[in-house]
C-alpha cells in the first residue's frame, strides 16, 4: 500500500474528513495567497525510563492534528487544530484568509514529486510489547553493574515514535510520509570515596527498535557509557588560557551545528540578522573546509524522505573548499530570496509554522591522518564529546561545555581533564581551521535541535579538527 494510501485511511477514512470537499477548501482558503498547505500530522509516541533498579516513568502518547497556511508576502496566516473535522478546517480557513486581506498574489510553484523512500514506514511501537522493553532496560541496568564495582548507578531509556503526514496544497497536489523514529539512552555514574562521576551514550535513527535490543549493540553503548565515567573519574582540572583545540570526529559536529549551522538558515540571512549575511560567495572559511548538510541519509535521525512543505530532501553544499555557496531554506524564504527551496522546511508538529531547519549537518573529511594531528600539537586540548552550549547568532559567539577531554601534551594524548569550555566565535573560528582528518564520522543519531521553541530531530558530523587557537575556559589554577 502507497503512504498516500496508507495516510488517506488515517486521515479521511478514519477521521471522517471527505477528501474532495477538503482539497476544495484548501484551494477556497488559499486562493490569492502565494503560497500555502495544509498539514495533516498523526503521531503515536511511547518512553520507557529506568532508574535505579526499576522503572522510574512509562509513557505513551497518540496524537493528531492538522496545520493550515496561508502566505502573502512576508506575512504568515496559519491556524492548527487538534480536531479533524470539516468544522474546525472551516473555522482554520476563515483565519488564515485575513492574511491576504487587501492583497493578491501568484501561487509559487509547487514542490518536485518524489518516489524516493529513505527509511521503511514501519511502526516501531508495534513490536517488541511493553514487557520486552521493560526487561531490556532491567538487562542494562544489571550488566553495567556487573561490569565494574564502582557503578553506582544506572540510568537507561528507550522511545519511539510513528508519524504520518499527508500535505495538500491549493493546485491538488498531494504528497505523503511516514516517518519512524526511535531512541536508547544509557547513563552510568560511578564513584571512589566521595567522588562521583558520570558517563553516557545513545544512538538512534528512523528504523525499528531491532538494531538497538540487539545485546551486541546495547552492551556495546553501556561499555561506551561506563569508559566515559570512569575517565571522568581519574580527570584533572582543566587548563585555561588560549591554545590549539582538537576536535574528536562524530558528535563534536554538534558545535559546527550550532555555532555554524544555525546561521546557514535562510530566514536569518533574509532578515540580515546572521553573521553571515551578504557574504554569499566569500571566503569565510580555511580552505578545504567544506560542510553540507544532507537530508537524504538513509535511516538517519535527521532524515526526511520530503520536508514539512512536501519538497523532497536533497543533498545541499553550504561552504564549499571555504566558501560560502548556499543557504538551507525553506519555501517562503527561498521565495524572497530568489533562491530555490532546499528542502530545509521543518516543523515539530501540526500546531507550528515550518521555518528553516538543518537536517544532517556535517564537514566533509580531509587528507590528515588523526595520529598526524595529534603529533603537530606541543599543548593542547583533545575535546571528544560536548554538553551543552549557548550560541547567539547575530555574533556567532558560542560557549560549549566539554563532557569528555584531554590534556595534549607533546604530541600526546595527556590526562582527562574536567571542567573545559570551549569559548569563540563561529565566522571566526572557520578561519582558524588548520588541519582536517580524513576520519569523518557522523553522530550515533541522538541529536535535537531547538529553534524559536521547537525541537526537531537532527543528525551531526565531522572528522578530527585543529582549531589553531581558541580559548579555553578551566577550573585549573
Amino acid at each position: 500500500m502507497s503512504q498516500l494510501a496508507q495516510t488517506d485511511r488515517l486521515f479521511f477514512e478514519r477521521a471522517g474528513l471527505d477528501r474532495d470537499k477538503t482539497q476544495r477548501l484548501v484551494e477556497d482558503s488559499l486562493a490569492g495567497a502565494e503560497d500555502g498547505e495544509l498539514f495533516l500530522e498523526y503521531r503515536l509516541s511511547e518512553a520507557i525510563s529506568f532508574d535505579d533498579g526499576r522503572v522510574k516513568s512509562a509513557s505513551y502518547d497518540a496524537a493528531q492534528g492538522f496545520g493550515l497556511r496561508a502566505i502573502s508576502g512576508e506575512a504568515q496566516g496559519y491556524a492548527h487544530a487538534s480536531e479533524l473535522s470539516e468544522g474546525a478546517l472551516k473555522r482554520a480557513a476563515e483565519t488564515v484568509k485575513a492574511v491576504r486581506h487587501g492583497r493578491s498574489g501568484a501561487m509559487a510553484e509547487p514542490p518536485i514529486g518524489t518516489n524516493r523512500r529513505l527509511y521503511e514506514p514501519i511502526n516501531p511501537l508495534a513490536d517488541p510489547g511493553f514487557e520486552r522493553k521493560v526487561a531490556l532496560l532491567g538487562e542494562i541496568d544489571a550488566y553495567a553493574r556487573a561490569k565494574d564495582s564502582r557503578v553506582r548507578q544506572v540510568m537507561a531509556s528507550i522511545s519511539g515514535e510513528w508519524q504520518a503526514v499527508q500535505i495538500l496544497r491549493a493546485d491538488g497536489g498531494r504528497v505523503a510520509d511516514i516517518r519512524p523514529l526511535v531512541r536508547l539512552n544509557v547513563a552510568v555514574v560511578v564513584g571512589e570515596g566521595s567522588r562521583q562521576e558520570t558517563g553516557s551514550h545513545g544512538s538512534g535513527g528512523r528504523l525499528s527498535y531491532e538494531r538497538f535490543i540487539d545485546p551486541a549493540h546495547w552492551q556495546a553503548s553501556v561499555d561506551e557509557a561506563l569508559r566515559q565515567a570512569l575517565v571522568n573519574l581519574s580527570s584533572v582540572p582543566a587548563p585555561a588560557g588560549e591554545m590549539p583545540v582538537l576536535l574528536g570526529p562524530g558528535w563534536p559536529g554538534i558545535l559546527l551545528h550550532e555555532a555554524i549551522g544555525h546561521g546557514l538558515e535562510g530566514d536569518f540571512n533574509r532578515k540580515q540578522t546572521s553573521a553571515f549575511a551578504g557574504l554569499l560567495g566569500q571566503r569565510i572559511a580555511s580552505k578545504g573546509v567544506t560542510v553540507v548538510d544532507d537530508g537524504t541519509l538513509p535511516d538517519r535521525r535527521g532524515s526526511l524522505t520530503v520536508d514539512d512543505e512536501g519538497t523532497p530532501s536533497q543533498r545541499n553544499v553550504l561552504i564549499e573548499d571555504g566558501i560560502l555557496v548556499g543557504f538551507m531554506q525553506d519555501r517562503m524564504n527561498a521565495r524572497l530570496m530568489g533562491m530555490k527551496p532546499t528542502g530545509n522546511g521543518r516543523r515539530q508538529s501540526f500546531a507550528h509554522a515550518p521555518m528553516p531547519r538543518m537536517t544532517n549537518t556535517y564537514m566533509l573529511a580531509g587528507t590528515h591522518a588523526p595520529e598526524e594531528i595529534l603529533k603537530s600539537v606541543k599543548r593542547g586540548l583533545y575535546a571528544v564529546n560536548f554538553g551543552g552550549g549557548q550560541v547567539d547568532i547575530t555574533s556567532g559567539k558560542f560557549v560549549f561545555s566539554c563532557t569528555e577531554a584531554y590534556k595534549i601534551e607533546d604530541g600526546r594524548i595527556g590526562p582527562a581533564v574536567k571542567g573545559a569550555t570551549l569559548i569563540g566565535n563561529g565566522p571566526d573560528a572557520l578561519t582558524r581551521v588548520k588541519m582536517i582528518g580524513n576520519d569523518l564520522l557522523l553522530d550515533p543519531g541522538i541529536g535535537t535541535c531547538g529553534k524559536d521553541g521547537q525541537g526537531v530531530p537532527v543528525g551531526v558530523g565531522q572528522p578530527s579538527l585543529l582549531l589553531e587557537s581558541l580559548t579555553v575556559g578551566g577550573t585549573a589554577s
